[in-house]
């Protein structure tokens, strides 16, 4: 599928760099455009290139992909450190680029979606409650609930430890120091990390070995992940409609979590339901997953 290379500011003055897909076929028209965002401190050449490149030769619509803030090709505020994730500041980048979407004249300015996985599958949740631009919200394998998250990733003995770590980094911190980091994944089940789970380790880590992803990520990232609550205006995403992708066996996103969640979203809404765990989304259930995607944009999007 073509493919541009992209850069946009954020309302901040930062400069997010990423990919913008359209169809083989030209249009005479401006398309619908679907803004596509990672998960917990993923870079876009994690498979967004094949999700991107899936719906443009599906349907007639345009994707826009980018890496985070900090992440990958995009950069950060020179005094902000890189490998940081603040969620208020993801999901107020996915409204610029809505922005930007809707800047291009090859896109049809009322019809804008967001997807999201794992972290950005809660930020498109936010995004699509409070930027009433949004048309579509697919919301795939989502973290809900920052505070439950936290609590069921992380084990009970390293919590007081993890409070002590937000403690010294922020003294740290404010005394002009560099931003303390931690591993993401870990194969040390004693080591302190913030994805406490094999299957991460396992995805992460053949991922390293053919990307930029960098195994990092600040402290504060972890006092920020528990504080967020992006299921909070779940009720506030209708009329938009909504599409919730969740896995039955989700260890890293729990399950529960997600299903309690879209219990409270009201109409119009669509669950899918798929064997396997978190990652199984990119992996046997890929077809799946994306074909439910596809007809849900065929109704929407591009009815």
């Amino acid at each position: 599928m073509p493919r541009e290379d992209i850069a946009f500011q954020t309302s901040d003055n930062v400069t997010l760099r990423g990919w913008f897909y359209t169809p083989e076929a030209s249009s005479t028209t401006p398309l619908s455009c679907l803004v596509i965002s990672h998960g917990f401190t993923a870079v876009k050449e994690i498979l967004l290139d094949i999700i991107a490149a899936h719906f443009t030769s599906s349907l007639p619509i345009s994707c826009l992909v980018y890496d985070h803030r900090g992440f990958g090709a995009s950069d950060n505020h020179p005094s902000a450190p890189r490998q940081e994730i603040i969620p208020s500041l993801q999901c107020s980048d996915i409204s610029d680029a809505i922005t930007y979407a809707q800047g291009r004249e090859d896109v049809n300015k009322e019809k804008i979606g967001v997807w999201g996985t794992a972290l950005s599958g809660g930020h498109v949740l936010r995004v699509g409650a409070v930027d009433r631009r949004v048309k579509a919200v697919l919301s795939q394998v989502p973290m809900v609930s920052g505070w439950e998250n936290f609590h069921r990733l992380i084990r009970p003995d390293f919590v007081a430890g993890l409070n002590h770590l937000f403690q010294e980094d922020r003294l740290a911190r404010a005394a002009g120091k560099a931003a303390g980091t931690i591993h993401v994944v870990d194969p040390n089940p004693m080591a302190t990390s913030a994805l406490q789970t094999i299957e991460a380790y396992e995805w992460f880590a053949e991922w390293a070995k053919t990307t930029d992803w960098k195994n990092e990520v600040t402290v504060k990232t972890m006092e920020e992940f528990r504080s967020y609550n992006p299921s909070f205006h779940i009720h506030h995403i209708s009329p938009t409609p909504l599409l919730m992708t969740v896995a039955e066996n989700d260890a890293l996103m729990p399950t529960d979590l997600a299903l309690t969640a879209y219990a409270k979203a009201l109409e119009p809404k669509e669950l899918q339901l798929l064997p396997g765990g978190h990652f199984d989304v990119f992996g046997p259930n890929f077809e799946k997953s994306v074909g439910r995607q596809v007809d849900f944009l065929k109704k929407t999007l591009c009815a």
